[in-house]
């Protein structure tokens, strides 16, 4: 498909492609939110943990999931958007797989107190972005480069994940 041609083919679906970012943004938010209600006492319980030098202070993780939450919806839409589902099935997945186990995470870690379970949870998430990201290379190097911080913050957090759980059990 040319260039023009594979653009034109974006243009009868332009309301359906905002609604389509709409749509991620709100699962990417909807993820947060449920994360933030496991965590109502996120603050409280971080500072009461032994953690290793190297962690952030509680207030960090707002601000940074706020950003990367953004950028893993529009990520996606990226690579979804004016393209049929079926092109785009493994990719869908693959983005949907990761963000359930990133949902998981925080009622593990902070609602149940399994920081091990918490850590297996994260590895997985560490596979299913991979995953993703090399899928959508494929399709579009901005999906991928914009999920290479949420991969970066992520394999922080694993480190970090591991380091409490060592250090708490």
């Amino acid at each position: 498909m040319t260039q023009a041609a594979h653009h034109h083919s974006h243009r009868p679906h332009g309301h359906a492609q905002w609604l389509l970012l709409l749509l991620l943004l709100g699962l990417c938010y909807g993820v947060a939110a449920v994360g933030g209600t496991a965590a109502a006492d996120a603050g409280s319980t971080y500072a009461s943990l032994d953690r290793p030098a190297w962690a952030p202070p509680s207030w960090l993780f707002g601000p940074v999931w706020t950003v990367l939450y953004a950028t893993i919806a529009v990520s996606a839409w990226l690579v979804l958007r004016g393209r049929a589902p079926a092109h785009v099935r493994a990719d869908a997945t693959a983005w949907g797989t990761q963000l359930l186990l990133n949902l998981a995470w925080t009622p593990l870690f902070f609602g149940a107190n399994r920081y091990g379970l918490a850590f297996l949870d994260i590895c997985l998430l560490l596979g299913a972005l991979g995953v993703t990201m090399l899928l959508f290379r494929r399709r579009s190097r901005a999906a991928f480069l914009l999920l290479v911080p949420y991969a970066l913050w992520t394999l922080y957090a694993a480190a970090l994940n591991l380091a409490i759980w060592q250090l708490n059990a």
